[in-house]
């Protein structure tokens, strides 16, 4: 598990009496109560991907540590960016949180206006990523990247690549294998990734630009031809990283945890902390590694630098994808 920790410091408590901690007294007890009621969970996706399945796997752990029930629920459309413009309208108590994903929430404001800027959404935690996985149906011509990449490069644009959407991770991903290797291939959008992977294994197209969880979930169905990790990934044995195919490609969907503006910094950094116990537990990162996740810690305080860090690796293939 990458681990990015930072310390947090009490600030004035020393040596400015009572009178602080009487002021800090109202903040401390709210963080101490906090969850004072159930949780409204927002998915903006439907039910099934890669966000609800973790947000379900972090269900039971929140409901432990906390006493207080995780209500999941569904809100889809437009890639994510319908809840996404919505967040800020809910009350600002930390009672309803939301499932966030870079690069989504940064590429949709940059291509388009989707009701909301990237500055909006209020991260406190992000917990895993979903890595980027080239998949192909088991039966496929293509035994190896190589011979997709060079198909690909042979015939321009005849590879077609399914995926999750546009302006998604998927749909970035697909731009960055095109200026990594060279290759030009034709991307379609789907409404989600598991209907690009149906579409891969009925033959409609060459290969799925999806993540390592869908060539788990298909198993022997389908030939995963490279996986966007440092290290081979536990559920997927056989499948090469891009690194050893010489391409310096690490990355997904970063899948993290957002709160409408105005929820008080100690409310913020409680739903913070609660999110890394959970990461922290055995139970819940044997779940997620089973699965194709890779387990990350990017507490409250790291947000803002880890969101500047993937708009600078972003921006590049972001230019391109204007330009098409």
């Amino acid at each position: 598990m990458k681990n990015i920790t930072r310390r947090h410091f009490g600030k004035g408590a020393i040596g400015l009496g009572l009178t602080a901690a009487a002021l800090g007294a109202p903040s401390i007890l709210r963080a101490n109560t906090y969850p004072s009621r159930a949780i409204n969970y927002i998915i903006p996706f439907n039910p099934g991907g890669e966000s609800d399945v973790t947000a379900r796997f972090q269900q039971p752990f929140f409901e432990e540590i906390t006493g207080q029930s995780v209500v999941i629920q569904s809100k889809p459309g437009a890639g994510g960016a319908t809840a996404w413009a919505q967040l800020n309208g809910f009350d600002p108590d930390g009672h309803t949180i939301m499932n966030t994903i870079v690069p989504h929430t940064v590429l949709q404001p940059a291509m388009k206006d989707v009701g909301y800027q990237t500055a909006d959404i209020n991260n406190v935690f992000f917990f895993h990523y979903t890595p980027d996985a080239i998949v192909v149906k088991a039966d496929s011509p293509y035994q190896t990247l190589q011979d997709l990449i060079d198909d690909a490069s042979a015939n321009p644009g005849t590879v077609t690549f399914g995926g999750s959407g546009t302006n998604t991770a998927n749909h970035l991903a697909s731009q960055i294998f095109m200026d990594m290797t060279g290759a030009i291939t034709t991307y379609i959008p789907f409404r989600g990734s598991a209907p690009a992977m149906t579409a891969v294994l009925g033959g409609q197209i060459a290969a799925a630009m999806s993540y390592t969880t869908q060539g788990v979930k298909a198993g022997e169905q389908v030939r995963t031809l490279a996986v966007a990790t440092n290290e081979r990934v536990a559920a997927l044995p056989d499948a090469p990283t891009f690194k050893e195919l010489g391409y310096d490609h690490v990355g997904g969907a970063y899948r993290g945890v957002a709160v409408p503006a105005g929820t008080p910094q100690d409310i913020q950094q409680r739903l913070s902390d609660i999110l890394q116990q959970i990461n922290a537990n055995p139970d819940f990162q044997a779940q997620m590694t089973a699965a194709g996740y890779e387990v990350i810690d990017v507490p409250l305080g790291d947000v803002p630098g880890f969101i500047e860090e993937r708009r600078a690796a972003y921006a590049p293939a972001i230019e391109r994808l204007k330009s098409a």
